[in-house]
């Protein structure tokens, strides 16, 4: 444990050389004391999915003691609109295994994830990281087993065109320096976000460059590691505080916007999952992909149409979800195929040792690395709710294993060509189509919301407020109407440039 300890990133870790889950109060106040913490910011996310912030200056031991125990009171009717102003009172209570240390802060600050709790002191039923904490728990109890997720941040810098080197256009991906510009941004946002506690896989640039009206467009990802579904959330949401946040500092725009001009790369949200079973990744099975892998699979096909309400939340959002643009339209997997709602990554599925082949001296041991296969969710993009997004996602894993015969919906929506050829489109035109609008991924939800309220997972108030948020964007056949005006695409852009 000390050795792991000792790598771990984040520095409170770091000091009380404990792993994050079994942090307790003691751990903190100490950390605090020793290291002259003058300040506690309480951290949980809003309606609008951006993370809040509530500040404490430390008075003494027993405030800050008062603190870490019985966490405070907040208005959860501005937060939350759910909640009736006539009694919106809510605790938000400190989640000890969260805690960082703020880069951003001159104050030396401690941050602290929160949860929502209602006035009989229970969790706040509507909170989304409670309905993410449920939808796991129902999971869990249901299927025997863990959901673990890892997302890919994708996400555009745009600055000053000073006519310096550039990629070509559309051709930036793992392009690096003088022809990626923002490299250096992007590795010292990985190193915050890491301090934070987000577990990072890798950093580089995307295949989305351009110049238009003097600036310079730079798509760069950042790519986590699975972890826990629940943890999996809150380091997200803490990278994208933490990306924003820099490129503020930097004095340069960022956005996480499905789609910021026409003809160009959108920025995707895509979620790789795992089923796990004490500690064993349950996805692979004799170098194959398993039965359970393709019983998930099997309830994200039938789920997708609803999926959208979660993960593609305003209109921009779907004129990314065209074709020939590495984003999907039809309902359908496959292996190793980016024009699919769900991808199954190249893996490790045969033992082999390519690294001895690559280095000689290295010992020939057969290696078998497939627990690090996952399956990827293509749909969601940077509009998404997180929390939500992932508990629609952990609940579609579970009606999976719910449905009647799973292995016959995975056999039918699976696909090995690229559904975009021409010479396959009488294939396509078998498969279901994802929603084209907020309106009909709303629609779609109220058609699909039993299986989202089953085991009390989503209340009903969460599923008729995300239902009547996107239906008032009435934006049904609005990708036809103004595809080919810039204008009216560029105005809507602008509109939902800083969602998520």
């Amino acid at each position: 444990m000390s050795n792991h300890i000792t790598m771990n990133p984040n520095p409170v870790l770091q000091y009380l050389n404990k792993p994050a889950h079994l942090l307790t109060k003691d751990d903190l106040i100490r950390y605090i004391v020793d290291n002259d913490i003058e300040m506690i910011n309480f951290r949980y996310v809003g309606w609008d999915g951006r993370l809040k912030i509530l500040n404490f200056i430390i008075g003494s031991l027993e405030h800050l003691n008062t603190i870490l125990t019985a966490g405070e009171r907040v208005d959860g009717s501005s937060l939350l609109p759910f909640v009736e102003a006539g009694s919106s009172d809510l605790y938000v209570i400190p989640r000890y295994k969260t805690a960082f240390r703020n880069p951003f802060s001159e104050i030396p600050a401690l941050d602290i994830m929160c949860s929502y709790y209602d006035r009989n002191g229970e969790p706040l039923d509507g909170a989304p990281e409670n309905i993410l904490k449920k939808a796991h728990d129902s999971f869990k109890a249901q299927t025997g087993m863990e959901f673990e997720t890892m997302g890919e941040l994708e996400y555009y810098i745009i600055s000053d065109d000073d006519g310096q080197f550039k990629a070509d256009d559309q051709r930036g991906y793992h392009e690096s320096s003088p022809f990626s510009r923002w490299g250096d941004f992007r590795t010292e946002a990985m190193k915050l976000i890491a301090e934070s506690g987000g577990m990072i896989k890798y950093g580089h640039s995307e295949v989305g460059n351009f110049t238009k009206n003097g600036k310079v467009y730079e798509q760069n990802e950042i790519e986590f590691l699975p972890t826990n579904v629940e943890d999996s959330a809150d380091q997200l949401v803490k990278a994208k505080w933490i990306i924003r946040t820099l490129a503020e500092q930097y004095g340069v725009m960022v956005t996480f916007a499905p789609k910021i001009t026409v003809g160009k790369a959108g920025s995707g949200l895509h979620i790789h999952t795992r089923v796990m079973k004490e500690g064993k990744n349950m996805m692979i099975e004799g170098g194959q992909l398993s039965q359970i892998a393709k019983t998930a699979i099997a309830g994200y096909m039938e789920l997708a149409p609803s999926l959208t309400a979660f993960g593609n939340q305003n209109p921009t959002s779907y004129f990314r979800l065209v074709p020939h643009q590495e984003a999907p339209t039809n309902i359908c997997w496959g292996d190793r195929n980016r024009s699919v709602l769900v991808r199954v990554p190249l893996g490790w599925t045969v033992p082999s040792n390519m690294i001895h082949k690559v280095n000689p001296q290295e010992k020939g041991d057969i290696i078998d690395m497939s627990g690090k296969q996952t399956v990827e969710l293509r749909s969601p993009d940077g509009s998404a709710d997180l929390y939500l997004l992932l508990a629609g996602l952990t609940v579609a894993a579970r009606h999976g294993f719910e449905m009647s015969d799973p292995l016959k919906v995975a056999r039918e929506t699976y696909v090995d060509i690229n559904i975009f050829d021409e010479e396959n489109k009488q294939r396509q035109q078998q498969l279901a189509q994802l929603p084209a609008s907020c309106v009909e991924s709303a629609r779609n939800l109220q058609n699909q919301r039993e299986h989202y309220i089953k085991f009390g997972v989503f209340p009903d108030s969460v599923i008729d407020k995300t239902i009547a948020k996107l239906t008032k964007f009435n934006d049904e056949g609005l990708i036809s109407r103004i595809k080919d005006d810039d204008d009216q695409v560029m105005a809507l852009v602008k509109q939902y440039f800083n969602c998520g």
